[in-house]
């Protein structure tokens, strides 16, 4: 198996360059797998726990590649905005004439991606954002208080799906009018049932913010842990 670009280089903690950061759910979980991560988002991410730069992801990252700045990485996470694909969007707003129209970021992100010559991985939440579905993960398989289904497309790198376990109940929260308790808990909106701002810190395993928006867009940690962990480890292999 070819070893990852991080480890050929010899680096004890390979630069991770981690674009649409929102508040760092997907670092925390790149940082604590071996990586020292930089984050780029246009909103003010004062609880970002890692190196910020505030501005344009794509500018950013067009601009790293111009200025071959971007051989200071070893590998690139990119959440571009999901509006476009995203099961509401799609689904009841649609149905609805809810909602206007929503410009598709996974396009040009892969595109630019693809120009780093650098692994990377396009986060969406389900819905029918146009990625290649390589990997789904779960909350359950992490033991997490949420579900937060999550896929993701590889570039430059594979690794093995892993089994996804059965959910043991519901969520907890109203639906079509009927109340159902349940192991989980909605990270998402307000009333009817969804989490405290306390309960998705806990069922995510996010201390650094108490911003609701930034909880309701953040990925678990541990989901990119795992992540990083494979490519660091070789667990994952390295496309040629």
């Amino acid at each position: 198996m070819t070893q990852p670009l991080s480890i050929r280089r010899g680096l004890t903690r390979p630069r991770l360059l981690d674009l649409f950061s929102c508040a760092g759910g997907a670092a925390m979980g790149y940082h604590r797998a071996g990586f020292d991560v930089e984050g780029v988002d246009i909103a003010d991410r004062p609880r970002y726990p890692f190196p910020y730069h505030r501005g344009d992801a794509l500018e950013r990252l067009a601009a790293l590649i111009a200025s071959g700045e971007i051989e200071r990485y070893a590998f690139v996470h990119a959440s571009p905005p999901c509006q476009a694909g995203c099961a509401l969007t799609v689904g009841t707003n649609a149905s609805q004439g809810w909602g206007g129209a929503h410009v598709d970021l996974v396009t040009p992100t892969r595109a630019l991606l693809d120009a780093t010559g650098l692994p990377y991985v396009i986060e969406q939440p389900n819905g029918r954002a146009a990625i290649r579905k390589d990997l789904s993960l779960c909350g359950e398989m992490f033991g997490l208080g949420v579900l937060r289904h999550r896929n993701f497309e590889l570039g430059r790198w594979t690794v093995a799906r892993p089994a996804h376990p059965r959910h043991r109940g519901y969520v907890r929260g109203y639906r079509h009018g009927i109340y159902r308790d349940g192991p989980y808990v909605a990270p998402y909106g307000s009333g009817g049932g969804k989490a405290t701002v306390p309960e998705m810190q806990e069922a995510m395993r996010i201390t650094w913010t108490d911003v609701r928006e930034e909880l309701t867009e953040a990925i678990p940690p541990a989901y990119t842990r795992w992540l990083g962990h494979a490519y660091l480890t070789g667990t994952g292999a390295v496309a040629a």
